[in-house]
């Protein structure tokens, strides 16, 4: 107990030098906290972004160039087991424009099943029909953002807007759905598939979504598709099949290496912190080493010097690390309102923060405190 009265009272009498070597500890903890807050936050941001896609969607994507696949082809796959619905695409970025507003949109090709296969909703209006796929009709359902660039608060149904220089029809206005995986759902132009392939300038289908009758046969369903894109495309490398799952995998993987990477290279100035204690404890040494020889003089034992120089190098090291944690909470939090940016916080690593700044501080406490005990009691008295 006296012991540790003595380094309250050492770390008390300088208040300066003691915050100043909490610095790196503080700085080390939170940035720990932030990074890994954020990073985790970004997780569970883009897995709620998917699966708001719906968990019973499979994509399938051509990704070979010089490979051909036509409506025909994307309609055989309605015919796979499990399969209820599909829904061929093209993409493309074109310019839409109504009186003196023009703005640049994704423009995706589509047919009429695409409402539902992505469980999408109306505001207003009207989806592509089949009948304006069959008819090469010049008709368009806007995203919200894209209705209300071009219209502001009127209704756009009805009203014709350019699209490449030519006039559509605006037949529908879809609800907001936000931004997905970095990208707005809301600005956007949907037509018909035959009209969009003349937009796009290709004759091929880009991807298809597959609704799954029952999301508990997606691995089952995913089996079958690939097996069917074999039969009509060949090469695997010219096609792929991922299913909500594997795209919550991908993003999850890429995040965590990130957050690894952030989180380790904030650990780093925990070192630094820990180093700085160190260089502390070691001029704490030199300045009180009569006072050292003062207490082995009267009886003081080498595991008491060095008890309580270790315990002082804890005891920063361990409030620096209290510090830390709130102010890294704080940080978050102030992050989220700066930018409406979800954090998400792991206790596990708060705790581990601590922990480590706590080891940190024993570490680079026992080489000062280890010389401190060492000192010969009579050279000390002698020391000026």
């Amino acid at each position: 107990m006296q012991t540790i009265r003595m380094a309250l009272k050492s770390i008390k009498g300088n208040k300066i030098r003691a915050i100043l070597t909490m610095l790196g500890i503080i700085i080390g903890v939170a940035s720990v906290i932030v990074m890994v807050a954020i990073g985790q936050g970004s997780t569970k941001t883009v897995q709620d972004q998917i699966g708001s896609l719906g968990t019973n969607v499979l994509t399938v994507r051509i990704t070979g160039s010089d490979v051909t696949f036509k409506e025909k082809d994307a309609n055989q796959l309605e015919k796979v087991g499990g399969v209820s619905a599909t829904a061929p695409t093209v993409s493309g970025r074109i310019t839409a424009k109504n009186g003196q507003t023009n703005t640049q949109v994704s423009m995706t090709g589509t047919t009429s099943s695409y409402l539902d296969v992505r469980n999408l909703k109306l505001q207003s209006g009207r989806f592509i029909a089949d009948l304006d796929n069959d008819n090469h009709s010049k008709v368009a359902v806007l995203g919200s953002d894209t209705a209300q660039t071009l219209f502001g608060l009127a209704d756009p149904v009805g009203e014709s807007v350019l699209v490449n220089g030519t006039s559509y029809k605006v037949v529908g206005v879809l609800k907001s759905i936000g931004s997905s995986l970095g990208t707005s759902g809301d600005s956007t132009i949907i037509v018909p598939l035959s009209t969009g392939q003349r937009l796009a300038a290709t004759v091929n289908i880009e991807s298809v979504y597959v609704k799954v009758k029952n999301e508990n046969m997606m691995n089952f369903t995913t089996s079958l598709m690939e097996r069917t894109m074999r039969t009509l495309v060949g090469d695997a490398d010219n096609y792929s099949v991922s299913s909500p799952e594997d795209l919550k995998e991908t993003a999850a993987s890429v995040n965590n290496t990130m957050t690894m990477m952030l989180g380790g290279s904030a650990a780093i100035s925990l070192i630094v912190g820990g180093i700085g204690i160190m260089n502390i404890m070691l001029v704490s040494v030199s300045e009180r080493t009569k006072e050292i020889g003062i207490r082995k003089a009267i009886g003081a034992k080498r595991g008491n010097i060095l008890l309580q120089f270790l315990l002082e190098a804890m005891m920063l090291s361990s409030l620096g690390g209290i510090i830390g944690v709130g102010l890294g909470v704080i940080s978050a939090q102030l992050f989220t309102l700066a930018t409406g940016t979800a954090v998400a916080y792991s206790i596990p690593v708060i705790v581990m923060s601590f922990v480590f700044s706590l080891f940190v501080g024993v570490v680079f406490g026992v080489f000062p405190a280890n010389k401190a005990s060492r000192l010969d009691p009579i050279q000390a008295l002698r020391y000026e």
